[in-house]
């Protein structure tokens, strides 16, 4: 590793504790090997509560949570996941994430090393793709299942959104990452510190996203699983009320909001309050 790497990796670790530190809760870093590598998990709120994994969008890191987690942890015992090869204080190992078999297997050694049967499972944009493609996989390991304006799920992208961010995925630097990210979110105002780290995330060496085929109809609807789909009104990353109107096709059980002036990108951070209260009625009410 060259001197400039090991000073852009010493910049993105630093940025990345800086949004850690500003979680409101005390956060317990765990970390768990496997042929994969080691993969950190950052956990919080009561020991005894109820599991809550936590998948976040791609690029984001598991500190993407800070505006939720003081809500989540309240009751659950949340445990926020670096994915390994992207972003993230989680470190590659002998064998590569090649594909989703493998992405599969290695989140079900996550939940086998933090001594987890079944819990429920929150996503966000690609974390919402992996979150459904698991509970699919794994229902017995599921208990519930939220996905936060999934990508991948229940329809494509938009091509005008593809055509913004094909820049960014040609040649991903901090600059076209916060270009994207602004453009999306139309300005919305984003912590410092977190933005600091998306850029520096962009420019991750040799990051590499492991992607799969959206979920068959058929398969989907076999999933009996309890489901909350919360999806954002003004997405530029595709057409929030088509891809409600697939759900209630596909997952007719399902919980299914369109939440009015949250964008793809901000949904988590962005006046976050009524995404928390939704998320957690919808957890405990499920768990009674």
């Amino acid at each position: 590793m060259s001197d400039d790497d090991h000073g852009a990796n010493a910049a993105f670790l630093d940025a990345y504790d800086a949004v850690l530190e500003r979680w409101p809760v005390r956060v317990e870093p765990i970390d768990l090997p496997s042929a994969y590598g080691t993969t950190r998990v950052n956990a919080c709120g009561p020991a005894d509560g109820p599991p809550l994994i936590l998948l976040h969008g791609g690029g984001t890191t598991s500190t993407m949570w800070f505006a939720n987690v003081a809500e989540f942890a309240r009751r659950h015992r949340v445990y926020a996941v670096d994915r390994i090869g992207e972003p993230g204080r989680s470190l590659r190992g002998e064998r590569p994430l090649r594909n989703v078999p493998d992405l599969l297997d290695w989140l079900d050694g996550v939940l086998d090393g933090l001594g987890i049967e079944s819990a429920a499972v929150c996503g966000h944009s690609y974390g919402g793709w992996i979150a459904l493609t698991y509970g699919l996989h794994a229902p017995q390991r599921v208990r519930r299942l939220v996905l936060l304006d999934p990508t991948q799920c229940f329809g494509g992208f938009r091509v005008g959104y593809l055509a913004r961010a094909l820049p960014y995925l040609i040649r991903p630097t901090a600059s076209r990452a916060r270009t994207l990210l602004t453009w999306e979110t139309d300005g919305a105002e984003a912590d410092p510190a977190w933005l600091r780290l998306y850029g520096l995330a962009a420019e991750f060496p040799d990051a590499r996203i492991v992607t799969g085929k959206r979920p068959e109809p058929g398969l989907l609807r076999t999933l009996t699983t309890p489901t909350l789909v919360l999806l954002a009104g003004r997405s530029r990353a595709h057409a929030p009320h088509r891809i409600a109107s697939a759900v209630a096709r596909l997952l007719p059980h399902a919980e299914t909001t369109v939440l009015p002036g949250l964008s793809h990108h901000a949904m988590p951070w962005h006046e976050a309050a009524d995404l928390n209260t939704r998320v957690v009625g919808f957890l405990d009410r499920a768990a009674t």
